[in-house]
């Protein structure tokens, strides 16, 4: 008996022509990534258990995938930790590195949720300090590739846990503080009203519940947030103003136009070892995807590992996931494939004429391929429009004897035959 194939539950698996999209969007983040001046880094999908779960919490740790002694990465920000403390006398800081790999999660499988997907995450990694005009050229990076995406107006949400530990510590609950953001963090997802519930669930008095609900979900500016440091008085909370103060007004500084940007103080991220900025980016029309790209500050995510000060700030895209949501949506429109320049299709026995042609079309920097299987010309015209092959290239009996080839636009239907030494000026 023959066994059904199958693709298991939670993992992407793509026809030819969509592939080619993903990997168009892939390019586009690595080029950014590079011109901002990142360095590539890979590292492995197995670590061991101790050194990659040695700080981490929330939900994460429940969706771990384990082998043996062995953990799968979850993302690539703990094993950057890792390589940033092995490899320190060998980088110059601040270390600024990108990687584009696939992590995994054990969670349950569903609509726009993966266990194995792509993840695009640019780091900064300082030695002992970490300017915050770090933390502000990361909203501006995120604005050029998605402008470059090109695939619908978006809102960088920001925030600062500074600022919500602060609030934390003013209200006297401070000793739950990573429990109160893992849960307001989820606000958008299950609504004011169950994340009241799992407030009062965790010890918290439902007075200060209502202080919390009330004051991050106000529509805050950084003006707002100035007049209640005077009113708060206190450390964290004053930083974390300060700091979102500064990240705003450099980034837009850089170039990033005010409208794209602002501050969301229901964003706290889930993961514990964000200490400072926190970002989340939404698509203006498509809200229910929730965040195509999110990250922080970190200052202590390397403490783990080393004595060392190794402060960072980062960002990361979930490409996986993003790209099924806009393939869904048809966000990413098929004109974008471009597999071949031009289809060859011989028509005579003289294969060396046709390598010689082959060859001229890719000296002129134009991507080709023969078509050798014996079909009608019908039949390989709709395998060139299927790949959106724009030009085909007719090579016959009576182009061996001329010296000529003769090439069809199939988008304007124009028919042309050329000698090869006039190629490149018709390329």
């Amino acid at each position: 008996m023959k066994v059904k194939p199958r693709t298991l539950s939670g993992y992407m698996e793509l026809l030819p022509k969509d592939q080619i999209k993903f990997n168009n969007m892939l390019d586009i983040i690595k080029r950014n990534y590079e011109y901002f001046g990142f360095l590539p880094l890979d590292t492995p999908i197995l670590e061991a258990s101790e050194v990659l779960l040695a700080k981490v919490g929330g939900e994460t740790e429940k969706q771990i995938y384990r082998i043996d002694d062995k953990v799968m990465r979850f993302d690539l920000t703990v094993p950057l930790a890792k390589y940033v403390v092995l490899n320190y006398g060998n980088l110059s800081f601040p270390f600024r590195r990108y990687q584009i790999g696939k992590v995994y999660r054990g969670e349950r499988a569903q609509k726009g949720r993966f266990r194995e997907f792509y993840q695009a995450d640019i780091d900064i990694i300082g030695d002992n300090e970490l300017s915050i005009y770090n933390d502000a050229e990361i909203p501006y990076i995120i604005y050029k590739i998605f402008k470059e995406l090109n695939i619908g107006e978006f809102k960088i949400k920001i925030n600062n846990r500074k600022l919500l530990n602060g609030y934390f510590e003013y209200l006297e609950i401070n000793d739950k503080a990573s429990s109160i953001m893992n849960i307001i963090d989820k606000l958008r997802k299950i609504g004011a009203s169950e994340v009241t519930e799992e407030l009062i669930s965790i010890g918290i008095k439902e007075e200060k519940v209502k202080n919390i609900i009330a004051f991050v979900t106000m529509n805050a500016d950084i003006e707002v947030l100035k007049k209640f440091k005077l009113n708060i008085d206190n450390k964290n909370f004053s930083e974390g103003v300060n700091e979102l103060d500064q990240v705003l007004k450099y980034s837009n500084n850089l170039g990033l136009d005010k409208k794209y940007i602002e501050i969301d103080l229901t964003i706290s991220r889930g993961l514990d070892y964000y200490t400072g900025t926190v970002y989340e980016t939404y698509l203006n029309d498509y809200p229910n995807i929730g965040s195509i790209c999110s990250g922080g500050r970190y200052d202590n995510l390397a403490s783990y590992y080393t004595d060392k000060v190794l402060p960072g700030v980062g960002i990361s895209i979930g490409v996986t996931r993003l790209f099924d949501q806009l393939l869904e949506l048809n966000l990413i429109k098929d004109e974008e494939i471009n597999v071949s320049d031009i289809l060859i299709i011989p028509m005579t026995e003289n294969y060396e004429y046709i390598s010689k042609c082959y060859k001229e079309v890719q000296k002129n920097k134009k991507k080709t391929q023969i078509f050798y299987e014996k079909r009608s010309i019908k039949s390989i015209i709709n395998y060139a429009l299927s790949l959106n092959i724009k030009k085909v290239m007719f090579i016959g009996d009576d182009e061996v004897n001329n010296n000529t080839v003769t090439i069809k636009d199939l988008d304007k239907g124009e028919q042309n035959t050329i000698k090869i030494n006039e190629m490149k000026r018709y390329l």
